[in-house]
């Protein structure tokens, strides 16, 4: 039998959270040192990742023709000798890896480890299932969203790997998958809201910011890809809000890429039409 989702019920998710905050707001030098750590933590991060998605789109708008015609691979092979090749695909997954540990080592001086932003102890039912569950309820209308906005002309045609077919590929695309969560989650939910927060922003507002900070970073894709991750934004942020738990989004995150990742490598590797 089907359940029947309460107005209440829904208007309880939509609705911002009211968490008390994990610190008082800041007020003038405390802003002033938080607008500095943010714009440098961005800057080095996601924030430059941002600007160059939009140079990026700009400048496949600048191209001719449609921009489905157009192809944008999300992992690529890095060397032609396979040793450097797979020693510089580890050094970027430690990067990304680098850009979390920053986060919530910021966290961490301020006060608030990681169990305070929701990466306490991991509880295998409830965050892996409900990692599953984002996953599915993001990644599946997500793949029709970019089929619809790649039909229409508004998106690239995204590969999500062009890297050989080494021993090691499989692997390493699972590590990326790993990365990009763990980075991505941290960073964009738990330390930008966290700080916003701090700031005195309204969760409405820390909100939405991280969804457009997240979109930003993937307008390289097209429209599609930055609208859809606006959205996916949205849903992630809100539910961190109302939860305080940060393993379900990791998990979402790193199944919808892995998905993705070894799923078209593996496809690749059978059927002869994918590129």
């Amino acid at each position: 039998m089907c359940r029947v989702i309460s107005r209440a019920t829904l208007a309880s998710w939509i609705r911002p959270a009211s968490p008390e905050p994990a610190a008082p707001p800041a007020t003038g030098t405390e802003r002033r040192a938080l607008w500095i750590e943010i714009t440098i933590v961005l800057l080095v991060t996601f924030g430059t990742s941002g600007l160059s998605g939009l140079l990026s789109l700009s400048e496949s708008l600048l191209t001719p023709g449609n921009l489905a015609d157009q192809a944008v691979a999300l992992n690529v092979s890095r060397a032609e000798n396979q040793i450097i090749d797979v020693a510089r695909q580890l050094l970027g997954v430690v990067k990304l890896l680098a850009w979390g540990a920053l986060g919530l080592y910021l966290l961490w001086r301020s006060g608030l480890g990681p169990r305070d932003v929701g990466l306490g102890r991991f509880r295998w039912r409830p965050d892996g299932t409900q990692g599953v569950g984002l996953a599915a309820l993001i990644g599946l209308p997500g793949l029709g969203f970019y089929l619809l906005a790649r039909a229409i002309g508004a998106n690239l045609t995204v590969v999500p790997s062009t890297i050989g077919d080494h021993w090691w590929r499989l692997p390493a695309l699972i590590l990326w998958a790993i990365a990009n969560s763990g980075a991505e989650e941290v960073l964009v939910v738990a330390y930008l809201i966290t700080r916003l927060r701090q700031l005195g922003w309204s969760e409405n507002s820390s909100l939405l910011a991280s969804a457009v900070l997240r979109g930003t970073y993937h307008l390289y894709q097209g429209f599609g890809g930055g609208l859809g991750n606006v959205a996916m934004g949205l849903v992630f942020g809100r539910y961190w809000q109302k939860t305080g738990r940060l393993w379900p989004l990791v998990i979402a995150h790193a199944t919808i890429d892995s998905v993705a990742f070894v799923g078209y490598a593996a496809l690749r590797g059978h059927v002869g039409w994918i590129p």
